[in-house]
């Protein structure tokens, strides 16, 4: 499973930049997409991701077979955002072959989603985003950001984390605190929904006492 949740998140991670944020950002000007129960959609144009599949404005496919081929026959512009926005790690090349499980991808999406509604509980105030640079979605408060990633170079599977900005700068001690840039918590990806909702905002509500001096102490 965690292979298959690996690979999974890596295609959609560049299905995320070069399908969804690219064209959205060189239509409207904005990266920002959002999560749902079974995938994940652009703000500002009708573009989403259902489980396997593409859903554009004239039609839909299933995220599989050749990326220049789906991208062919969406006619979108398809690509990530230019690099004066961000520098993409997750580009995909026009021959790579998509082959997307949907088991993983339903945990990828459970956990993003999870993250988002957790967010909105612990901080009502805030607005979870989606971001494609690091297909995580994340909420800011008071620098500090609260968010779940589908996985990366640091942890590769799913994980909620809380980073204070001046992490770098002001390290804080703790057994919370076992990251270089703050908090992560490793997700289990058997449970459901609500389970991991609930996991993420205990987790959160835990990264707001020690960022405030509850738990944890600052240095320098």
């Amino acid at each position: 499973m965690s292979a298959d949740v690996v690979a999974t998140r890596r295609q959609l991670h560049g299905i995320a930049e070069s399908f969804l944020a690219g064209p959205q950002y060189r239509a409207t000007g904005t990266i920002r997409l959002a999560v749902r129960p079974d995938g994940f959609t652009a703000t500002t144009l009708a573009i989403s991701v259902h489980g396997d599949t593409l859903v554009w404005p004239d039609g839909s496919l299933p995220l599989a077979g050749r990326v220049r081929d789906l991208a062919a026959a969406t006619g979108l512009d398809v690509g990530p955002p230019p690099a004066t926005v961000y520098h993409s790690v997750a580009a995909l090349q026009p021959d790579t072959v998509l082959d997307i499980d949907a088991g993983a991808a339903d945990a990828i999406y459970r956990s993003l989603y999870a993250g988002g509604f957790a967010i909105k509980a612990v901080l009502p105030e805030a607005h979870p985003v989606l971001w494609p640079e690091h297909l995580d979605v994340a909420a800011t408060v008071e620098e500090v950001n609260y968010g779940v990633s589908a996985g990366d170079d640091f942890h590769e599977l799913p994980y909620a984390y809380v980073g204070p900005w001046d992490f770098a700068t002001a390290p804080r001690t703790g057994a919370l605190w076992n990251a270089p840039f703050g908090a992560v918590w490793p997700l289990d990806l058997t449970v459901d929904v609500d389970a991991l909702a609930t996991d993420i905002a205990d987790f959160f509500r835990r990264g707001i006492n020690a960022v405030d001096g509850g738990v944890a102490t600052r240095h320098g």
